[in-house]
């Protein structure tokens, strides 16, 4: 589809949103930066810093960490006290995320190894609080018990986008990469909490996991998150012993774990040992205070907020990333045509609409959009985009779910943990005369 340059009619609203964070992004010197001119350059107020001087010189001369890891990609290393590495945008062009491209989220250390090695299928897990029957199962007694499924699902990191605040929140700071979408296999957890029989009590789940405290206390949990019950009974609520046809590896939990889709990744607990059935909301690490929680008010970026205003981080908002063409791209010479492509997924939601700009979002072309392969599965977008000249490009993508939600032209809802950080996706690219 070529880009049509018609100006299309944008709400008050949005217009000052747009031209409010280009303003509020720097001083122009693109063209410098990107070794060439700036096309639509007249929609670009003064002020205003492209993506491509998120590469400069002295950011080159640190560059990011590269994780190096046999099995794996190479991810951006972010922290290795616990481990934590992102995918880079243009590794998340698959379909079914490769496990070798998947991000890595520890909260603490991983297991013992010894325990990790030991036969898998002896694994246990214990299913006890308001249930009526408290049971201790083996992984092997769960696989045959129980039926097992396969879906695409979301793994998303809370905390991705975080690098998206000003001013800068606490925390890795993710870019878009914290994120992905691989095959799981499991049984669902609503299968084994009948089995248990829920009391008419049961609210909220509480999980726990073998990994191992930062500090080496074996007495304290590295992190105990929950969910609602209804999340919990959720058939694409998985406890999950594959990744894409192979044993869970014990990079990514296994050999067995739990997986709750579309809502942040910490609910989807590794080395599953215990879920806990309680009748209140969870208050274990990383349930209470600022911790996997946002504000209910949106509070003035970088101000107090009070922890009676905080609630419990549930779904993630949409997003899209753009995977082709990577950040940095130099197209032929001549070459004016790009073939735009990436992926969208919306916490509970699917991908209405995804719309590409290469003129600051002051038009917007549809890309066309694939249908999720099941529900919590990334959808595939593509838009063929025409470039009328040479120069420095940024390619915006924009996507909508099906509430009508867009995401913004900046991060909002600052928090001081930073989580749901969701602005458009910018990559810059020049074409070469």
């Amino acid at each position: 589809m070529a880009f049509d340059h018609t100006r299309r009619t944008m709400g008050a609203d949005t217009e000052a949103s747009r031209r409010g964070f280009l303003k509020g992004t720097g001083g122009i010197a693109m063209a410098a930066a990107a070794g060439g001119s700036i096309a639509f350059a007249d929609r670009a107020p003064a002020g205003f810093v492209g993506s491509a001087l998120a590469q400069t010189p002295a950011a080159a001369d640190k560059g990011p960490k590269v994780l190096k890891m046999d099995g794996k990609a190479e991810l951006t290393l972010l922290g290795d006290k616990p481990l934590v590495a992102e995918t880079p945008a243009h590794l998340m062009d698959d379909e079914v995320t490769p496990t070798e491209k998947l991000f890595i989220r520890n909260n603490g250390n991983m297991p013992d190894a010894a325990a990790l090695a030991a036969d898998p299928k002896a694994w246990k897990i214990k299913i006890d609080g308001e249930v009526n029957a408290p049971m201790e199962i083996a992984l092997g007694d769960l696989m045959a018990k129980f039926q097992p499924v396969t879906y695409r699902l979301m793994l998303e990191c809370g905390g991705n986008g975080r690098s998206q605040f000003t001013p800068e929140a606490r925390g890795n700071q993710w870019t878009t990469g914290g994120a992905g979408c691989p095959e799981w296999t499991g049984v669902r957890l609503g299968d084994v909490l009948k089995a248990a029989g829920l009391k008419s009590s049961a609210v909220y789940t509480a999980h726990y996991g073998a990994d191992v405290h930062l500090s080496g206390d074996a007495t304290k949990p590295t992190i105990s998150r929950g969910v609602r019950l209804a999340k919990a009974m959720d058939e694409h609520t998985l406890i999950a012993f594959k990744l894409n046809g192979k044993d869970l590896p014990a990079l990514h939990g296994g050999p067995v774990r739990l997986i709750v889709p579309g809502w942040a990744g910490s609910a989807s607990h590794k080395w599953l040992t215990r879920i806990w059935i309680r009748d209140k909301e969870h208050d274990g690490p990383g349930m209470t205070g600022f911790s996997y929680r946002v504000p209910k008010t949106p509070p003035v970026p970088g101000g107090k907020v009070e922890e009676a205003n905080m609630a419990v981080l549930e779904a993630m908002p949409v997003r899209s990333v753009i995977t082709s063409p990577s950040h940095g791209t130099r197209l032929a010479s001549g070459a004016r045509k790009i073939e735009v492509r990436g992926q969208a997924w919306a916490g509970e939601s699917a991908i209405r609409a995804v719309d590409v700009s290469i003129d600051y979002g002051a038009t917007w072309i549809k890309a066309e959009v694939k249908a999720p392969a099941n529900k919590y599965a990334w959808q595939r977008f593509v838009a063929s985009v025409e470039l009328p000249s040479a120069g420095y490009y940024e390619v915006w993508s924009r996507a909508t779910d099906s509430a009508g939600v867009v995401q913004p032209f900046q991060a909002g809802n600052w928090n001081p943990q930073g989580y749901g950080a969701n602005a458009v996706t910018r990559v810059a690219v020049l074409a070469q005369a």
